[in-house]
């Protein structure tokens, strides 16, 4: 199953003082606003609060083969009446946002209607059963999270960011448009943008990070050109951005002294400008993978724990 995501079609304008940098009982204020600043020379980057489409990222698609099978239309499933008009508007902002368009493929995957736990609202589900069994998968190594929390403690800054809007900014191939449609009572429609495939997003963060391959000259086309497929190998011995992987859409930048953070800052937002990738905004202590990571070592995020800490105790055997 593949959730379709649910869009609102802003995001909200940053400003400059929501960028949230160090702390005032530690940094200088001169410290807090150079590194503050650095982030604002590469504002076009920062998205605000929010979830509109961001521009697609250059050099890389999203394809999808079947190999020589044949195109599978499934029948529209029904919807009840009291769902049709929330599922009506979550189209339209699919729509609104450049998300989906109509479709006129001869494929159709059937959607599913998760009603949630308040009992009103919904969530799409498309049901791809059918066409993952004849997709060729991709093949590429996710990052452990536990090596990526490895000799975390023994740095004393941290910076964490997100990449805005996660795969969403992958473009697709004409092909993976057609076998992407899905039949809702409304219509058949497409995919302009990948709702999914962490693998590819990965590799695309991975190449960004450290350089692997080198993006086309700005003269072609980047919207259709995958440098996985056509790109020139780069050059070796150029350092990569932050010396560490990220997980999916989430990075963290460790730095020995506050001088480096604004270093690396400033190199990740070269990468990001150079992929065409959106932000979502260095602290001594900050939240990532689910932990708390600072020169301490690493907590659990009380968030996490919460369900356990106000746990009652047992009244009875």
């Amino acid at each position: 199953m593949a959730t379709l995501p649910e869009i609102n079609p802003t995001t909200d304008e940053v400003k400059i003082k929501d960028i949230q940098v160090g702390d005032p009982g530690i940094q200088t204020t001169e410290e807090i606003e150079r590194l503050r600043q650095r982030i604002w020379n590469y504002r076009h980057l920062l998205i605000g609060k929010g979830n509109a489409l961001q521009p697609a990222a250059r050099g890389v698609v999203c394809d999808i083969d079947v190999g020589d099978a044949k195109p599978i239309a499934q029948r529209v499933r029904k919807i009840a009446p009291r769902f049709r008009e929330k599922l009506s508007e979550l189209i339209k902002g699919l729509l609104s946002a450049k998300m989906i368009r109509y479709s006129r493929s001869p494929w159709a995957s059937p959607i599913v209607v998760i009603v949630k736990k308040n009992g009103v609202d919904i969530r799409l589900c498309i049901d791809y059963r059918l066409v993952n069994s004849l997709t060729q998968l991709m093949v590429y190594p996710m990052p452990l999270i536990n090596d990526l929390l490895e000799d975390l403690d023994k740095v004393l800054w941290y910076c964490s960011l997100d990449m805005a809007s996660g795969f969403w900014v992958v473009t697709m191939t004409d092909r993976a448009r057609a076998i992407s449609a899905f039949i809702t009572p409304f219509g058949l429609f497409e995919w302009n943008r990948m709702p999914f495939g962490l693998k590819i997003y990965q590799r695309l963060i991975d190449n960004a990070l450290y350089g692997f391959t080198r993006i086309p000259p700005l003269g072609s086309d980047l919207r259709s050109t995958d440098v996985f497929e056509v790109g020139e190998a780069d050059g070796p011995g150029k350092p990569s951005v932050i010396g560490r992987r990220s997980y999916i859409d989430g990075i963290l930048i460790p730095a020995d002294s506050w001088d480096q953070l604004c270093d690396r800052v400033d190199a990740l937002q070269e990468a990001c400008e150079k992929w065409n990738l959106s932000i979502g905004m260095g602290m001594s202590k900050v939240e990532y993978l689910g932990h708390q990571i600072s020169k301490d070592g690493q907590e659990a995020n009380p968030k996490d724990l919460k369900a356990l800490t106000d746990l009652a105790f047992p009244g009875s055997l």
